[in-house]
């Protein structure tokens, strides 16, 4: 059986934070807010495999009301959404992602963002695909207040296999 689900996330960029995205740290003067480390990306694909599992959304599974997870490394909420997909006995087939933000520029990033998914999730990174866009100066995303992230990810019964 294939499953698919899509996940987005948005979060405030704050000068009183480090940006992370896709499990990397970015130089950057600002960082996103967010009550983990505000890692937009990986939020994004955790939202997209737990939509494909059935299992909700990550609030759902990581509340901003649970002091335990405030400031959680966001690559440990992914590393927690791969094993529910494991115990379910599904694999991931693709993920599929778009980063929109004016800055900073992360093409540079992109490559090493795909490496560091695939290794929280022990994946292959053939497996991911990471785009990043713009805003073409539009909105909170063009004047450089905030960052969107989306992802659309399949999964595998491995029944099915």
């Amino acid at each position: 059986m294939l499953k698919v689900g899509i996940g987005y996330d948005i979060h405030r960029l704050d000068k009183s934070r480090k940006l992370f995205l896709g499990g990397l740290e970015i130089p950057y003067p600002k960082g996103l807010l967010g009550h983990s480390d505000g890692d937009a990306l990986l939020h994004a694909v955790c939202d997209a495999l737990l939509g494909a599992l059935g299992r909700g959304d990550i609030g759902e599974h990581f509340p901003d009301s649970d002091p335990k997870y405030a400031g959680i490394a966001s690559s440990e909420l992914l590393r927690i959404v791969g094993g529910l997909l494991e115990g379910a006995g599904f694999d991931i087939g693709n993920i599929d992602t778009i980063i929109i933000a004016q800055e900073p520029r992360l093409s540079p990033f992109k490559k090493q963002m795909q490496r560091a998914i695939a290794k929280i999730l022990k994946i292959n990174t053939d497996c991911i695909n990471i785009k990043a866009k713009t805003n073409e100066g539009l909105g909170e995303i063009g004047n450089r207040e905030a960052i969107v992230c989306y992802a659309v990810a399949t999964i595998i019964s491995r029944e099915a296999k």
